[in-house]
């Protein structure tokens, strides 16, 4: 559901802040769970690449337990999420490469900027982002 305005609750947008903060050097990652396309949920996944300062890849383990638990739930996913510990929140090539849900919003949180959180949202689809606003609620 591509949409040019995306909200998203305050409490999850401090959990992604609060995961990347606790690895700085290294790339986290995770998936975001929705009830009627509002984010509800947000679930920490262990960066298995073999090289987390520059890039991700989900445990797969762990990815098929987050979507068992979000179908219990009755969610759906809304967003995958990840950090660039060096670099601005914008997709990498790597990133543009390897997003295979076209449907799916794509969050990158930046620490590049000392001390102030970088949240920028892109929908990608064939190896193009488009970014979308984030206004963020409480």
């Amino acid at each position: 559901m591509n949409q040019k305005q995306i909200q998203i609750p305050l409490k999850i947008t401090q959990k992604l802040l609060e995961h990347a903060q606790s690895l700085p050097d290294a790339e986290v990652c995770g998936l975001i769970g929705s009830l009627d396309n509002t984010p509800v949920s947000c679930y920490h996944v262990t960066n298995t690449d073999q090289h987390p300062q520059s890039k991700f890849t989900l445990d797969a383990a762990e990815q098929i337990g987050v979507f068992k638990t979000m179908r219990e739930k009755g969610e759906q996913l809304f967003a995958i999420y990840h950090s660039h510990p060096n670099s601005p929140a914008i997709p990498s090539a790597t990133d543009l490469a390897l997003a295979n849900y076209p449907e799916v919003l794509y969050l990158i949180i930046s620490l590049n900027t000392k001390g102030v959180l970088e949240l920028r949202g892109f929908y990608i689809n064939d190896n193009n982002a488009q970014e979308v606003a984030l206004t963020l609620y409480s």
